[in-house]
């Protein structure tokens, strides 16, 4: 899947220029441009990474920086600081709250985008994998053939886009509503209870009734692709 950025930035023109080069590159983008709507679009759906200004009105990026390291669905999740304060103490400051890089403004474009592909690779390192992993199940993206263990698994176009996102995101556990917009996209009208019949038919695929069920349900949350508790 697409790696989702999230620019939380308050400057349009900014705003623009970054997002028109994000997609330029091949990433999806959300915006939000005051540290509380940045609060809310992440539980919506989770990120791949975050590019979040320093100085925002009503929440600074800070505040919003320590907000999303506390909670345990965006512990992980990567923060590029953008800052017009280039001092040694600010930078210091801005790592210490919980980003991952500091850019101090103005910058180009160009190193920007190096930037997040540097961070991309360090903390979701199947996004730019050729082959996804966990447990015995493997995902060839290049011959866009699955096996688990030496047992080869044919999957529909939908179960292997869902499949993948999974791999690329283990152990997380996403929403109906985030795997909509992951799997299905944003602008396509699904109901909820069709990635539950998803789900089933991706279970039947990877499980043959012998092997472990890597496909773990969460009451009230969601699904995950996880390991079963022993």
């Amino acid at each position: 899947m697409t790696p989702l950025i999230l620019i939380v930035e308050d400057e349009a023109d900014l705003v623009t220029l970054l997002r028109y080069n994000l997609e330029s590159e091949g990433f999806r983008v959300a915006e939000a441009g005051n540290g509380e709507e940045a609060l809310v679009l992440v539980k919506e759906e989770t990120p791949d990474l975050i590019l979040l200004d320093w100085m925002l009105p009503m929440l600074s990026g800070i505040e919003v920086c320590r907000q999303l390291r506390r909670r345990p669905e965006t512990a992980e999740v990567p923060i590029i600081m953008l800052t017009a304060r280039g001092e040694e103490g600010d930078r210091i400051r801005g790592l210490e709250c919980g980003a991952d890089d500091y850019v101090t403004k103005p910058f180009s474009p160009a190193e920007l985008i190096a930037r997040v592909r540097a961070v991309l690779r360090r903390a979701r390192p199947g996004l730019d994998a050729e082959t996804l992993a966990f447990d015995d199940l493997v995902m060839d993206l290049t011959a866009h053939r699955v096996q688990r263990g030496e047992r080869p698994v044919h999957l529909g176009p939908t179960e292997f886009k869902l499949l993948r996102h999974f791999l690329q995101h283990p152990k997380r556990v996403f929403s109906r509503e985030q795997l909509l917009d992951a799997v299905w996209g944003r602008d396509i009208y699904v109901e909820l209870r069709t990635v539950d019949v998803h789900i089933r038919r991706l279970r039947r695929a990877i499980n043959n009734g012998t092997e472990s069920d890597l496909i773990r349900t969460v009451r009230s949350a969601g699904y995950a692709l996880d390991r079963p508790q022993a």
